[in-house]
């Protein structure tokens, strides 16, 4: 099964409702980066008149998470994941279309092999970068991952 931006929407509908419903989508997934998408609307906004952090957190940590997802498949072991971490810094008020992009897809795959041959949880912390229509940085936001194959 590859991984796409509908098959993962889908999902989002049936496993993640809040954020769906907040506007959150992916874009677009490949080995090295996923792109996802979140519009400052009426739903989704702070009283200052921008989006809320926890719906440009939900759009940052999918950015990560499918591309974890993706490798985990494409390894065809069994391995859970979870955030234990998070840290996120806003600079600047998130209004219009957000993009999300997280780069690190080979240090995700590095991570799962090293699972895979040691048997041991590992942990690794994932960057993602949120920038308006302007291409201006709103949010940059690292989640720690932790990785472990299941027995």
């Amino acid at each position: 099964m590859h991984t796409s931006p509908t098959k993962v929407n889908l999902f989002l509908f049936f496993k993640l409702p809040a954020a769906f419903w907040c506007g959150v989508r992916l874009k677009s997934i490949d080995a090295q980066q996923c792109v996802t998408s979140v519009r400052h609307r009426w739903f989704n906004q702070n009283p200052f008149n921008s989006m809320y952090f926890a719906v440009q957190a939900m759009a940052a940590e999918l950015s990560t998470g499918a591309l974890v997802l993706q490798g985990i498949h494409e390894s065809g072991a069994k391995i859970s994941m979870l955030v234990a971490t998070n840290k996120s810094v806003f600079t600047k008020k998130a209004i219009g279309r957000i993009r999300f992009i997280c780069q690190e897809g080979e240090l995700i795959n590095q991570k799962i092999q090293e699972t895979i041959k040691t048997g041991e949880g590992v942990t690794v912390w994932l960057h993602s970068v949120g920038t308006n229509e302007k291409g201006e940085i709103v949010a940059e936001m690292d989640f720690e991952w932790t990785l472990k194959v299941k027995k």
